[in-house]
């Protein structure tokens, strides 16, 4: 059986390989023969050639979230901490992983750290993966000797943006399933009830209202041109999504999204939160303010807030405080983030405050989300009733009238 191992030499050296041995016993006698003491052992299945695995397949594919970013933080920082070297820590982190894109990658990391590059110049050929937020940290961290420390703070921030975005996620997603089962729903009356009640209004010879002649063209059109349709809908989407890509696209979509109803003051205390949490911790690993507010601004994703926090990057070199550049977008930012950033600032714990406004709006999206399924539900029931009363009175009401004048 062929087996891979992890041992150990007299020296505290870890050493890992694969080996032929009966069995684990055999092994671990062919390694003390070698002077090396077994810690681990595992059969390894030997692959058949020409074999498929899905789930290898998948994973060359897909890219590296956030969940796995956190952990390898995580477990980096403690591994760190327990006296292991950076290149062993990574090496270990390599084989934790089951992701195979995050794996070769992590061995890239290992292997520029052992050429003589520092982690955040290693990091930084990876920014797509890691983002400037992770990689200006670790140069912080690097330079104060405080990597381990640095690495607790980016894995608890990921966590709370991991909490932040599923929150906020899951409360858009229920209205989103509703009314695509709402739009499936209609279409399928549009093909297969409404041709009926069609062919009946036929044979009594009525007058339809043009409420019914406008659902009857739409049935038609969906019926007649259904093939198009379908074909048209991939075409808007691609459409749709290359304008939300460029910069015109991105102040539309930002500007939509904090003024919707309900939705809208969620988004914003949902980037209160990041931004505010995103500067703490850059403040917190040493990085002056101007350069902190770069990176925060690379990392929100809501344009205004995005060139908000930009311009402040600036302006803060010329000597003007945070909070009265704030206050200048108090559709942005509510008064209670420009106070408490004064009294930050006047003094000096400007991280602290930061860290309390991120708790703070952090508590505000989960009530939020929380409250938002009793405000939504009676506001979807609505809808769903107005759509069914129109098209019940609609195609209902010429049939009544046509059977009482008979």
């Amino acid at each position: 059986m062929l087996y891979t191992y992890t041992a150990v030499d007299k020296n505290g050296q870890s050493s890992s390989g694969e080996r032929e041995a009966e069995n684990e016993r055999d092994l671990a006698g062919k390694l003390k023969n070698e002077e090396l003491f077994l810690l681990e052992a595992r059969e390894k299945k030997r692959s058949v050639r020409g074999s498929f695995s899905v789930s290898a397949f998948i994973s060359r594919f897909r890219g590296v979230s956030l969940v796995e970013r956190m952990m390898f933080s995580r477990n980096l920082a403690v591994m760190i901490g327990a006296g292991l070297s950076l290149t062993k820590a990574l090496k270990a982190s390599e084989k934790q992983t089951a992701n195979q894109k995050f794996k070769a990658l992590i061995s890239g990391l290992r292997e520029s750290v052992l050429k003589g590059k520092s982690f955040n110049e290693a990091l930084a050929l990876h920014e797509k993966t890691f983002g400037p937020l992770f990689i200006h940290m670790i140069e912080s961290g690097e330079a104060s000797g405080k990597l381990e420390y640095t690495l607790k703070l980016l894995a608890r921030q990921m966590k709370r943006d991991h909490d932040l975005i599923s929150k906020v996620r899951g409360a858009i997603i229920y209205p989103a399933v509703i009314i695509f089962a709402l739009v499936i729903v209609g279409a399928l009356m549009m093909i297969y009830v409404v041709p009926t009640l069609t062919a009946t209004f036929r044979e009594l010879n009525i007058s339809l209202p043009p409420t019914t002649l406008f659902i009857i063209i739409t049935s038609e059109i969906l019926i007649n041109y259904y093939l198009l349709i379908l074909g048209l809908i991939p075409v808007a989407v691609y459409a749709v999504t290359l304008f939300l890509k460029t910069e015109r696209g991105k102040r539309y979509q930002s500007t939509v999204a904090i003024r919707l109803p309900i939705f809208g003051a969620l988004i914003r205390k949902f980037n209160a939160a990041r931004f505010s949490r995103i500067l703490s911790a850059l403040l917190s690993s040493g990085l002056p303010i101007a350069r902190s507010l770069e990176i925060t601004s690379k990392v929100l994703g809501n344009v205004h807030f995005k060139n908000s926090i930009l311009k402040a990057s600036l302006e803060i070199q010329k000597g003007r405080n945070l909070s009265a550049i704030l206050g200048e977008r108090p559709e942005l930012y509510p008064p209670l983030v420009t106070q408490m950033l004064e009294v930050g600032e006047e003094t000096g714990t400007l991280s602290r405050m930061l860290l309390r406004l991120a708790l703070f709006y952090e508590s505000e999206v989960s009530s939020t989300t929380k409250n938002l399924s009793s405000i939504i539900e009676p506001l979807l029931m609505i809808i769903v009733g107005t759509m069914v009363g129109f098209f019940a009175i609609s195609m209902i009401q010429p049939i009544y009238s046509g059977l009482g004048g008979l």
